[in-house]
């Protein structure tokens, strides 16, 4: 069988997030190499492209974004790429702004409609001389500042009525995974905030998810079991909804994410357990039951069209899709499949667990297709996050190594999440360590069993995943070569150069050891680095002695095909060097 060649790879570049639905009509955003684009679907009219050219549709509050667009039933407020103003669309028209122009130092997430009134709620991000400063504001004839004094805000939520706000906070140095507040407030006639109180969260309690059932009662998800569960707020106490030994949320990265739904008395939420995700609906007599559908991993975005939820899922076989499924288990695709591979140039990720030196942790073991006559090249994968984890899906850079006769395996080392909150937190204070040793342990697993040749053993990872690989290079003796996209690489540069979001996180996670890596590396490294990184600055790859390609136009990410061949061309030379 052939390997999978660069090109298909790099073909599969679109991504598909923020679902939304407003009755029949379906609007997400496809992360496109031109940019962000609101795409809409409609049963008679199929997909269309929303906005004018020359719009994008993205929000950089916290540099991550999400939460960029609020669809109503005649009416789009979105924000826009280039200047980060919110602008607003009635009824297909031309975008009209909505806020001041600031040159992009004040950005807007988060948009929510204040019912009765047209005007909108929202979270903002000012960038000034001062610092940067984040609140809640009302978007009227001028935005308002409704909610101060918090570092960091999430999820304005209006109730039905629009007589009541809930919404999340949470202080550096924690991040909203680690703890976090949800709030509750009535609105006053002029937007003004009155009767402020804590309905859940603290320091060591992570709520997330705010939302407002049709009859008016706020759920949110908290993780005070030990788990994301999800919980109805009644009579000034929590009653479980969605509870067990799973999570029914995804770390808050970005803003919009919504993982369960309201459908009549039902509720419809994603369950992770692991790296593996199913759809689940409570029923009104209180049943729980997973749907029969074929996709193991589901993004964080649920939304109800009619008596249908559409998501995003994807499989071992099948790269992620916009799925509008019927609670019965049929489902509709609604958007084309990028890329057309043989299902028999595909290997199936196999989950384990693996002792590590003290404690355990996960893995997905990808075997290389068609098998191996001895033990095979191994290709060691640290997730970005580092509060992350690797979803069963389909990953044709896995793909791409594995065709050409390399295992691969994913370890989601402790910190990860799907676990549960004691493993999530398990890297608190060992970044750099626990992480590291997790991926050698996985290979000495791996070897013991004869699943991996350890003289030919190469170590990979993309922005805290490349802090990983810098740090296993260096403390342990397992890996032959190491390869780093857009590297976090001294926590205590990085922390001053990154953004405020996340410039404190190092704080809760750095052990002894919080400096740079480069000296103690004594094995090949490749760095590869996009020029325009708003989150790693390339000047910190700079200074490692290390091979370094740095990729003209690129960000923390790379989107454009001819990046991705190219990428993956030097990785595969890279970990091809001779005596390897």
């Amino acid at each position: 069988m052939s390997p999978i060649p660069a090109e298909v790879v790099a073909r599969a570049t679109v991504s598909y997030d923020a679902v939304q639905a407003v009755g029949e009509t379906v609007y997400w955003i496809e992360g496109r190499p031109s940019g962000d684009v609101l795409v809409r679907w409609t049963a008679a009219d199929g997909r269309q492209d929303v906005l004018p050219e020359g719009f994008h549709v993205a929000s950089y509050v916290h540099e991550y974004g999400g939460g960029a667009y609020l669809a109503a039933e005649r009416d789009l407020w979105f924000c826009n790429a280039d200047d980060q103003r919110v602008y607003h669309v009635r009824d297909g028209g031309h975008p009209v702004p909505v806020t001041p122009a600031s040159s992009g130092t004040w950005r807007y997430a988060d948009l929510r409609l204040l019912p009765g009134t047209g005007e909108l709620v929202c979270v903002r991000e000012r960038h000034e001389e001062t610092g940067v400063h984040n609140e809640l504001v009302l978007l009227s004839a001028e935005p308002s500042i409704i909610a101060s004094g918090e570092d960091f805000y999430m999820s304005p939520e209006p109730s039905p009525d629009g007589k009541q706000l809930a919404w999340v906070s949470w202080n550096a140095p924690l991040m909203p995974w680690d703890g976090s507040r949800l709030w509750l407030a009535d609105i006053g006639p002029d937007g003004a905030l009155t009767g402020t109180r804590l309905v859940a969260g603290g320091d060591e309690e992570s709520v997330c998810q705010p939302r407002w059932s049709d009859d008016g009662v706020l759920h949110f998800v908290s993780d005070r079991s030990g788990w994301w569960n999800l919980y109805a707020w009644r009579d000034g106490h929590a009653e479980p909804v969605i509870t067990g030994e799973f999570e029914v949320a995804a770390a808050p990265w970005e803003f919009g994410y919504r993982t369960y739904v309201f459908q009549g008395c039902q509720v419809m939420a994603v369950i992770q357990q692991g790296p593996l995700h199913s759809l689940a609906v409570k029923r009104s007599d209180g049943d729980v039951e997973r749907l029969a559908l074929p996709y193991t991993s589901i993004k964080p975005y649920l939304a109800v069209v009619g008596g249908k939820v559409v998501f995003i899922g994807s499989s071992p076989t099948q790269l992620p899709t916009v799925v509008l499924a019927e609670v019965s288990g049929a489902a509709h695709e609604l958007t084309p499949a990028d890329v057309t591979l043989d299902q028999a140039s595909l290997v199936r990720p196999e989950p384990f667990t693996f002792g590590t030196r003290d404690g355990g942790a996960y893995g997905l073991y990808y075997p290389p297709l068609g098998g191996s006559d001895g033990p095979p090249p191994l290709l060691v994968r640290a997730h970005p996050g580092p509060t992350a984890n690797w979803p069963l899906r389909l990953d044709l850079h896995a793909h791409y190594f594995t065709s050409r006769g390399f295992a691969v395996v994913d370890v989601d080392y402790r910190g990860s999440t799907g676990y549960g909150r004691a493993y999530r937190l398990g890297l608190r204070h060992r970044w750099g360590l626990v992480d590291a040793t997790d991926c050698a342990d996985a290979v000495c697993h791996l070897v013991s069993a004869g699943r991996a040749d350890p003289g030919r053993v190469t170590i990979w990872g993309a922005s805290a995943g490349g802090y990983t690989v810098l740090r296993a290079l260096a403390i342990t003796d397992v890996f032959a070569v190491g390869i780093a996209r857009s590297a976090v690489v001294d926590l205590e540069s990085w922390s001053r150069a990154a953004p405020k979001f996340q410039a404190h996180h190092a704080e809760l996670l750095r052990g002894e050891f919080s400096g740079g890596s480069g000296a103690a590396i004594r094995r090949p490294l490749l760095l590869i680095h996009g020029d325009e990184d708003r989150v790693t600055p390339l000047e910190q790859a700079r200074s490692l002695n290390a091979c370094l390609v740095v990729i003209p136009g690129a960000g923390h990410t790379l989107r454009r095909p001819a990046d991705v061949r190219h990428v993956l061309r030097v990785e595969l030379e890279h970990v091809l060097l001779p005596g390897i």
